[in-house]
């Protein structure tokens, strides 16, 4: 969508509601965001695309998220654009834990819409932002603004969080936009949340190390990942055998402007299908767990995408959703933003609760927090990721595979 400027947040909420408006069309989350300058000029405005041509393309593609990597990617090219502290996101909900994450991670602003008591940062409403690691906090509250809604209906609301920026002469939402705002994401989020969950269960795949090297599954994968389908543990417990991939994959990430970290996607029979290092030289938000799950869920997408029914049926055979495999983070997460980020975005992967038969699906290697203290942030996020995902990052058991990154 084509807009040069606004300096009202009513009208700025207006262009968030209309991509909203446009990812309800679509078929995913009924969310949308603008992003302006210092000045009310808008440089960009994006909606969820979570879900393309019904199928799932990017479990990240959030409107905020997409928005930030758009940022950076504007800034690689060259173009002039004015710091992150004086750039305002506005969306049309609350935004979740990866999105929040990557807010504050890159130092933006944010000018909040509708509320979302399930997964919203701020669901208690309370701009308290106790969903987030204290450390966070207070960055939050000075930047995560919520303007007031006038009127008398269940949307109205007073002011809380930051004020707005200077720029904006009206600094209140209309209770109708604000009711669209609810209703659009409202009218898509249990479709999608069930279409991210509708993969087969884990008794009905199929092996894909049993396929020949010229299948076209192997050779997506290959074409992904050359080391895909070369290693291979017990289901659920990856060993030192993991770890000559995630030190190579550890090695790029330093590379690529990270602190060395990796990310290994193991399938539900133990196979290696992806292991990949963050790209943080090109965005500050593109970690390892973003890299990985982002390029699973759109390898899936491209062999599904115009292939037929029974071409679909054999590669959802293959390739299952990853909650019944393993994601093994190279080093467990910590209290930083990126690393809430990356919690945030597991849960966007899952989108429902992990499999009983697989409560340790989110596995590390080297911890960087005491085990409590991650519990904690856990059990302090929304209501989705706490009490339906259920995240609990646990250690690998191997002391082996912990030993070969240790020494590294």
């Amino acid at each position: 969508m084509a807009f040069k400027k606004t300096i009202d947040v009513q009208a700025a909420v207006a262009i968030a509601a209309a991509e909203a408006i446009a990812a309800k069309t679509q078929g995913t989350f009924g969310v949308g965001g603008v992003m302006l300058d210092q000045h009310g000029n808008v440089l960009q405005s994006l909606h969820n695309n979570v879900v393309k041509d019904g199928l799932i393309f990017d479990p990240t593609a959030h409107g905020e998220r997409q928005l930030i990597d758009w940022y950076y990617a504007e800034r690689a090219k060259g173009r002039e654009l004015p710091a992150p502290q004086d750039v305002t996101i506005v969306t049309s909900l609350d935004p979740c834990c990866m999105c929040s994450g990557a807010i504050l991670a890159g130092g933006f602003n944010v000018v909040v819409a509708a509320p979302d008591r399930n997964a919203g940062i701020n669901y208690d409403n309370s701009a308290g932002f106790h969903a987030l690691p204290a450390a966070l906090r207070a960055q939050a509250g000075d930047s995560f603004g919520y303007p007031a809604i006038l009127g008398a209906s269940s949307y109205a609301r007073a002011a809380s969080g930051a004020t707005p920026k200077s720029f904006f002469i009206g600094k209140t939402i209309a209770e109708p936009t604000q009711a669209l705002c609810s209703l659009v994401f409202e009218a898509t989020s249990a479709d999608v949340m069930e279409m991210v969950n509708s993969d087969l269960p884990q008794e009905s795949l199929k092996d894909p190390a049993t396929l020949p090297a010229d299948h076209a599954i192997v050779r997506a994968l290959k074409q992904q990942y050359p080391d895909a389908l070369a290693y291979r543990c017990a289901p659920h417990q990856p060993d030192a055998g993991l770890a000559p991939f995630l030190l190579q994959a550890m090695a790029r990430d330093r590379e690529h402007g990270g602190a060395g970290d990796a990310v290994a996607l193991l399938d539900s029979f133990g196979n290696l299908l992806l292991c990949m290092p963050g790209r943080m030289t090109q965005s500050g938000i593109r970690s390892a767990f973003m890299e990985t799950t982002r390029a699973y869920a759109q390898l899936r997408y491209k062999l599904l995408h115009g292939a037929t029914r029974a071409q679909q049926d054999d590669i959802r055979h293959y390739l299952g959703h990853p909650k019944d495999g393993t994601f093994v983070f190279a080093k467990g997460p910590d209290a930083s933003a990126v690393s809430f980020m990356n919690l945030g975005a597991y849960g966007s992967t899952m989108e429902g609760p992990l499999p009983m038969k697989n409560p340790t699906q989110f596995q590390y290697v080297l911890p960087a927090l005491p085990e409590a203290e991650l519990a904690a942030i856990c059990a302090a996020m929304p209501p989705l990721y706490r009490n339906i995902i259920r995240i609990r990052p646990t250690q690998v058991a191997d002391n082996a595979l912990v030993a070969a990154l240790a020494s590294s």
